[in-house]
């Protein structure tokens, strides 16, 4: 004797049903994406505390640079002072950006602070050329060695992050990314460039 036959399925029914299973299908791809979407920001949010603990690093040499040559190049004063003023600057920006890197007004921000901090002591080297007796001090010897490894160090670090940053966008403005990015709160991050290229280049701490 044959079974019965099961019931059959209306056509809405199948048509609810194919519409579950695309949905589900959706809702699971999106938190992969999702998932994606946040590991990449991570990554060059990771990234760019590599670079804030550097900067800090070298925004707390500057001081003791400063103290070292003041006694030399008294006259210098106006220089001095603004190496002081744009190291403060440069270290409050890095605070901020620290918060949110990647945003955009914030990472300009930061650039052209650092790129005003670098042309200071870019001139500050320049002038203590001039001193023998600075010259050969061995305070400044150690800073000077210090402030050369730590400037490799950023270069470095700024490298990775701007790698991970161009990753993060690259996967962010590709489909079907893009789709779920601004829904989900994923905007484009912004890379750490110097303003000049002559910035890109460590500073040269070496007489």
């Amino acid at each position: 004797m044959l079974g019965q036959a099961g019931p059959d399925l209306s056509p809405w029914m199948i048509v609810l049903i194919g519409l579950a299973v695309f949905v589900g299908i959706l809702i699971l791809y999106s938190i992969a994406v999702y998932n994606n979407l946040v590991t990449k920001r991570n990554r060059y949010k990771n990234g760019f505390s590599q670079i804030d603990v550097q900067l800090k690093r070298r925004h707390d040499l500057i001081p003791n640079l400063v103290e070292t040559v003041k006694g030399y190049m008294a006259h210098e004063r106006g220089t001095l002072e603004a190496v002081i003023s744009a190291r403060n600057t440069a270290a409050n920006l890095t605070s901020k950006v620290a918060a949110n890197p990647g945003q955009p007004e914030s990472m300009k921000q930061l650039a052209v602070a650092e790129g005003q901090l670098m042309a200071g002591l870019d001139k500050l080297f320049a002038l203590a050329e001039a001193y023998p007796d600075l010259k050969a001090n061995q305070n400044m010897a150690t800073l000077q060695e210090e402030l050369s490894s730590t400037e490799n160090r950023i270069a470095f670090a700024r490298q990775g992050f701007n790698d991970q940053v161009t990753d993060y966008n690259t996967y962010r403005e590709g489909f079907p990314a893009l789709v779920f990015a601004g829904m989900f709160g994923f905007y484009p991050a912004s890379l750490f460039e110097l303003e000049n290229p002559s910035d890109r280049e460590a500073v040269q701490v070496k007489f």
